[in-house]
């Protein structure tokens, strides 16, 4: 059996699969899709009411109680409330044509890592300009746009000839999208654009996915490297086998496995240039053994 012929490549999901979310992509969207309905279901019917999104919001408070902390990260779930559909709408259509290219580049893990982590450090960038500003409660910070908007420009930086359809109409090349996006977050933060927008927190996202780009983070590596898991004691096998060809291609095929799978989880940019020259040396032991076969 050849390398591409193994689980990992025949059973990989390809951009969005449905009925159902089979990526992750699949899943953010369909999380902010419930609580989008959840928060116009159960909103009560006084204006003073506790809504959902105000429950989970982040706001210039939360920097300086650890205890609802939680909120940077809650607040990327949320979005205007019903019935302003515009909001979440061009939240997940963005993510959900961009998105998947960037998830199969990246891996499934390393997506939702830095998705998470765009989250939370927008919320927290957000939060601490509305302190700096001498703001407490208000306003509340609420959307997906500045992860979005991180996931938009990972995906410019990746395939920037791609042809993008701009306001869903207009052809043009990635490249010159990013350009725009740029450029309007710029102005509407200097106070030419709608102020109920957060354009710094757009800003903060397109500076994290570029910065991820330009620098190759991986931040499912650096978790890794946090680990405590090198201290576990582990156990030594030892298998004997007298046939030393036999022994080296079983080791071969397990390095195999554990490479791909690696790929499956964390994309083919998470190799090492060690990994590559393994399955450079796998793919020719293969090609080798059909030719003694024939």
């Amino acid at each position: 059996m050849g390398i591409y012929d193994r689980d990992y490549y025949r059973t990989q999901p390809s951009g969005m699969n449905l009925p159902g979310p089979r990526t992750m992509v699949g899943w953010i969207i369909l999380i902010n899709v419930v609580v989008f309905v959840a928060d116009g279901l159960f909103t009560p019917g006084d204006a003073g009411g506790t809504t959902i999104n105000d429950i989970l919001a982040c706001k210039p408070s939360t920097l300086v109680h650890p205890w609802l902390w939680w909120q940077f990260l809650t607040y990327g779930f949320t979005h205007a409330p019903m019935p302003d559909y515009e909001h979440i709408l061009f939240n997940m259509l963005s993510l959900f044509f961009l998105g998947p290219p960037v998830e199969q580049r990246y891996g499934s893990r390393e997506f939702v890592r830095f998705y998470l982590a765009a989250i939370v450090l927008c919320g927290v960038v957000g939060s601490a300009t509305g302190m700096a500003q001498g703001q407490w409660d208000f306003p509340h910070l609420i959307g997906a746009s500045g992860a979005v908007v991180g996931v938009v420009l990972l995906f410019i930086v990746n395939y920037p000839r791609q042809t993008l359809l701009l306001f869903f109409v207009i052809p043009v090349p990635a490249w010159l999208v990013g350009v725009l996006l740029v450029l309007i977050n710029l102005f509407g933060q200097a106070g030419y654009g709608d102020q109920n927008v957060a354009y710094g927190v757009h800003l903060v996202g397109i500076a994290f996915a570029g910065a991820y780009f330009h620098f190759g983070w991986n931040l499912t590596r650096l978790s890794g490297s946090l680990s405590l898991d090198w201290l576990k004691r582990r156990p030594r096998l030892r298998v004997h086998n007298p046939d030393r060809d036999k022994q080296r291609e079983d080791k071969l095929g397990q390095e195999v496995d554990r490479i791909l799978e690696k790929i499956h989880q964390q994309g083919e940019a998470s190799l090492t240039r060690k990994e590559r020259q393994t399955l450079e040396a796998a793919s020719r032991e293969y090609q080798k053994n059909r030719r003694d076969d024939s």
